[in-house]
């Protein structure tokens, strides 16, 4: 009987086996199925886990989980796996228009997933035809027509594999390993290479006259943020719930600082107070409908295209529409709809294009921020690259399904994927409440900005001295890392995917990007060996698929293609 693999059972994972099982069960074919994962949590990942703190908070809105839909009934074999509710109807979700939108802890998702996967489990367990092994895979290789994938307990061989698994450490900067290597040599000074788990600094979150150094200033420094400022000594309370405006008050002295820095110190922009807000940058289904037949006519042909402009055409279209609709809303303006689509055209090509319609980003990061929380709340005129970005958030879906197994030319995709890098600041946002909760922390003297923008970083006795452009230093004792690892596959150290890249079995699509898989997953392998039976969902495969952050990707039609294909293929 034909066997497979599925290596990591997180969202993706979850979702794979949840169509595989559905397209088998049209079928009278009979599959042997393993799950390879070995944490305390399948279903929800390292991401989503129910174990970590209140403190980490989902950045997409309860409202936009609409996408994780219902789960109809299967059978598998002899046995029924039960329906399973979607992600709202399980948490009965309920708002009106007018509500703020609701952003949970991502622990209350990790809940959903893992119950979601528990029902699979608890009805499969005593199948023959199912297994779950908790372990890590330590090796995959393509040997006598075969996928064997070892684990701590043994070598098993299979007809396919399927990886789902989500970050993989990469090689460390200079500047990380230059720290790490004055750590050591120094008492009383630390340094933590990872953001999560956030529970790694519960020692750092009750200290007193400690200063903290955070590289990074994105969503993963907020997290650390919250965790380690809601302590025993202080904590937040919103004083206008109409707003979000919040105060931390303390309980007593802690004299805590922390110093959070970035390559060009710019701060995330919050998403809309509520749908309402949201949908003033909401495209029409007619503008939807016109941005993906713009796209997939460049993308999915083998037409030579010399630029984005297949790209930033549209979205420059649809956003001078929203743009001019905002009307009072918006900054003034009394060009055209054409001049405001070169403008925005300008702008998406080169991001150091000015016009006086975009923040002036100048400003003190506090008032950048304070400028952004008005936006959001739609009491501030609206800039045209905070419109235009939120026209991006609201395209995203449409651009990572058009987009994705591209036909161009590789370094053409990589420009496509800076670009939607570059919107994340917005696109990505958090919700309104983290800005005000950093405002606050500001107020109280607990976090400086006075350094966020590039400091100069120089090796000190008691560990590190960051100096601004104004010639202000400051000293901290331990440096936090919050910058995730972009998922370079030339730079991924794992050992699993090290041996499947000297063994030829997979290659990158660029040499900043993931790995090379075709649109039914699998991966395109290098000339020397051919059809390896080894599919690739997710981050890994970057470049080949865009949106792979997206919780809402991993529930998508990619990993609905992919069981449809595979049991195609082992029923025909």
């Amino acid at each position: 009987m034909k066997g497979i693999a599925i290596i990591g059972m997180g969202p993706r994972g979850l979702y794979a086996l949840e169509n595989l099982l559905t397209c088998l069960s049209a079928t009278k074919q009979e599959l042997n199925i393993v799950v390879y994962e070995s944490s305390e949590h399948p279903g929800s990942g390292n991401v989503w886990h129910q174990q970590q703190p209140d403190s980490n908070w989902i950045n997409i809105t309860e409202r936009a989980l609409d996408g994780i839909l219902h789960r109809k009934k299967v059978t598998f074999g002899n046995k029924v796996v039960p329906e399973f509710p979607s992600y709202q109807s399980w948490c009965d979700f309920s708002q009106k228009p007018n509500e703020p939108d609701s952003f949970p802890p991502r622990n209350k998702l990790g809940q959903y997933l893992n119950e979601r996967f528990k029902s699979i489990k608890d009805v499969l367990s005593n199948s023959q035809h199912f297994e779950i092994i908790k372990s890590d895979v330590e090796f995959i290789n393509y040997t006598d027509e075969k996928m064997e994938v070892r684990s701590g307990l043994g070598s098993r061989y299979f007809e396919d594999v399927l990886l789902t698994i989500g970050h993989q450490p990469t090689e460390l900067s200079n500047q990380l390993k230059q720290w790490n290597k004055h750590a050591k040599a120094v008492s009383n000074i630390k340094v933590f290479e990872s953001p999560y788990p956030v529970t790694q600094f519960s020692d750092l979150k009750q200290q007193t006259n400690i200063a903290v150094g955070i590289r990074g200033f994105g969503l993963a420094m907020i997290d650390i943020m919250r965790y380690l400022t809601i302590n025993n000594y202080g904590n937040f309370k919103v004083v206008e719930p109409s707003t979000f405006e919040t105060i931390y008050y303390k309980t007593k002295p802690q004299n805590l600082k922390i110093i959070p820095f970035s390559l060009d110190g710019l701060p995330l922009a919050p998403k809309p107070l509520n749908e309402v807000i949201d949908h003033w940058y909401k495209p029409t289904q007619e503008e939807l409908h016109y941005f993906k037949s713009e796209v997939e006519a460049i993308a999915q042909t083998n037409k030579a295209v010399a630029s984005i402009n297949f790209l930033t055409q549209p979205i420059a279209k649809i956003a001078a529409r929203v743009f001019i609709d905002l009307k009072d809303s918006a900054v003034p303006n009394s060009v055209s709809k054409k001049e405001l689509e070169i403008i925005i055209k300008k702008w998406l090509i080169d991001s150091d294009y000015e016009s006086s319609f975009f923040k002036d980003e100048t400003l003190s990061t506090y008032q950048l921020i304070k400028a952004y929380i008005d936006m959001a709340l739609g009491k501030e005129p609206i800039s045209l690259d905070y419109c235009v970005w939120q026209v991006w958030r609201h395209c995203q879906p449409t651009l990572y399904k058009s987009f994705s197994h591209a036909k161009l030319d590789d370094e053409l995709i990589e420009a496509v994927i800076a670009l939607d890098e570059r919107s994340k600041r917005f696109s990505y946002g958090p919700p309104i409440e983290s800005m005000q909760q950093m405002l606050a922390l500001v107020d109280a003297e607990i976090i400086s900005l006075d350094f966020v923008e590039d400091p100069q970083i120089d090796l000190i006795e008691n560990g590190w001295s960051l100096k601004n452009k104004t010639n202000n230093t400051i000293q901290v004792s331990v440096m936090l890392n919050s910058v995730l690892d972009a998922p370079k596959l030339l730079e991924v150290k794992s050992k699993i995917i090290k041996d499947l890249l000297q063994n030829d079995i997979i290659q990158p699509i660029h040499s900043k990007l993931g790995i090379k898989t075709l649109e039914d997953g699998y991966v395109k392998t290098a000339d020397a060996v051919a059809n390896v039976p080894l599919a690739v969902l997710g981050r890994l495969a970057k470049g080949s698929v865009i949106g792979v952050d997206a919780i809402l990707e991993c529930f998508g039609p990619r990993i609905e293609t992919w069981a449809k294909k595979y049991v195609e293929k082992i029923t025909g």
